[in-house]
């Protein structure tokens, strides 16, 4: 991928910024999930104010997500 920041169109036909890959360079899959307005607002607007990614956010909240469950696991 030459400029992961490129805008490609979306599948319908709106732009949007081109997958960028963490800084691991692991591979990584798209994603749909359904969340309620309030949250994305409040995510965007964390967004801009501190110049990290939604996505980045995003993977953050899944790993801590998935260590919690790990470790409840683990105790069991």
């Amino acid at each position: 991928m030459d400029n992961p920041t490129a805008q490609t169109p979306a599948l319908d036909g709106a732009p949007h910024a081109s997958l960028s890959l963490p800084d691991e360079e692991r591979p990584v899959v798209s994603t749909h999930v359904l969340v309620e307005h309030e949250k994305v607002e409040e995510l965007r607007e964390l967004s801009r104010r501190t110049r990290v990614a939604q996505s980045e956010y995003l993977r953050e909240a899944v790993d801590d997500l998935l260590s919690k469950y790990h470790r409840i696991k683990d105790d069991e």
